[in-house]
């Protein structure tokens, strides 16, 4: 998700080079995002190899920032955890 907060669009590649992930993790991981409407996934064919785009959709950068806010809640000095 981060990367695509800078970026907004990726191809699948991409995104596997730049996290290490193997193909069938990204793949899955990638499905759950859009399942939760985080992710739009366009499938074509440049040429006559499989091109998938991925973009981030505003629910997703708002599930983000939420969640990093969350974060800082909970990591910043004084916050009671207990």
């Amino acid at each position: 998700m981060s990367l695509l907060l800078s970026v907004r669009e990726a191809e699948f590649n991409f995104l596997k080079d730049k996290t290490g992930a193997t193909a069938g993790n990204l793949s899955v991981q990638l499905g759950k995002l859009r399942d939760a409407g985080y992710l739009t996934l366009t499938k074509e064919f440049n040429g006559s190899y499989p091109l998938t785009r991925c973009a981030i959709t505003q629910q997703g950068v708002t599930a983000f920032e939420t969640y990093v806010q969350s974060l800082q809640r909970y990591l910043s000095p004084g916050t009671d955890s207990a």
